[in-house]
């Protein structure tokens, strides 16, 4: 590609993030995605957890109503899951996004359970259990973020 050719694309690119339609979740890095947010001396036992309830469309029904209400998660992490929240001029670091199959791959429900009891260490991601959501809601929540990543 010449050097006229990138600086189009790069052009391109930067006026659909600026207008809103660009792919701006696509420039975090691929470590980034992998990097685990459980401290590495809780990740063996969190990994261990696992979701005790079945991913039926009854269940994933009642995490999407969580997600959507009492939980507020679409605050956030958007009605799509993108991490493109409802929050007016989202800067700096967004929230994760929940559609990126790399990502669904390599965290684990005990992961993510941890996360919703802990908080996210070095991002905006607090705690939600018990303050906002009781344990067996966390989980349901979990079935419909993990409904984001199917096709």
């Amino acid at each position: 590609m010449t050097l006229g050719c990138r600086y189009w694309v790069l052009l391109g690119l930067c006026i659909m993030v600026m207008i809103g339609q660009g792919p701006i979740v696509a420039f975090a890095t691929e470590a980034a995605v992998l990097k685990p947010r459980v401290p590495a001396d809780k990740i063996d036992e969190a990994k261990t957890w696992t979701n005790p309830f079945e991913a039926t469309p009854e269940n994933i029904e009642k995490g999407r109503a969580l997600f959507h209400g009492k939980a507020f998660c679409v605050t956030c992490h958007g009605k799509e899951g993108k991490g493109l929240g409802d929050i007016p001029g989202l800067v700096g670091k967004l929230p994760r996004n929940f559609t990126d199959k790399i990502w669904q791959a390599a965290r684990t429900d005990g992961e993510l359970i941890w996360i919703l009891k802990n908080g996210s260490p070095g991002t905006d991601m607090a705690s939600f259990v018990p303050l906002v959501l009781t344990e067996e809601e966390a989980w349901h929540v979990l079935l419909y973020v993990r409904s984001f990543g199917q096709p």
